[in-house]
């Protein structure tokens, strides 16, 4: 399944953008209005030049004893970040994410220009049917080999108790 095709299942809001000059405390503020635990880096023309994620703002803001009001973005992101295509395989970026390491991916189309971030969520939301179908899958061979073992339990005390009975009867 190519990811244009995750997307069009389940239609996103717009990535959450902004400058590298931008202050952090506009970055977060955008972050925390949109809900969003990312925001896209992009210069003038809209192209991805970096990502600034939560783990960016703890690790190289607030552990390195920074003021959000007087540091840039750019100073905090995570440069060049690794990009997707619509026309990448989901399946690919499931592994590289999680190989990676890392939560969320920007979209961009020909241009280098951002159209959506891909997200962990949206992997667990892509994942999710096939596991439970393959939980119902097992479930299913277990109760199959569990039935024939109760089946031949069955016919083995069936039979003792008929042998039982058949001697009971000879000795009367």
């Amino acid at each position: 399944m190519q990811i244009k095709d995750r997307l069009a299942a389940s239609p996103k809001a717009a990535p959450f953008t902004v400058k590298a000059e931008q202050m952090v405390t506009d970055a977060v503020a955008g972050m925390a209005e949109h809900n969003f635990g990312s925001a896209i880096v992009v210069d003038d023309d809209n192209k991805v030049i970096g990502i600034l994620t939560e783990r960016d703002i703890v690790k190289r803001l607030v552990n390195a004893g920074r003021s959000a009001g007087e540091t840039p973005v750019s100073a905090i992101m995570t440069a060049e970040p690794r990009v997707a295509r619509e026309s990448d395989e989901l399946e690919h970026w499931m592994r590289e994410m999680t190989q990676g390491r890392f939560r969320r991916v920007p979209i961009v189309d020909e241009a280098g220009r951002v159209t959506s971030v891909l997200t962990q969520t949206d992997m667990v939301a892509y994942a999710w049917p096939v596991m439970m179908s393959q939980a119902k899958d097992l479930a299913d061979r277990e109760a199959r080999r569990n039935t024939v073992l109760l089946m031949i339990g069955g016919g083995i005390l069936v039979y003792a108790i008929a042998m039982v009975v058949a001697v009971d009867l000879i000795m009367l």
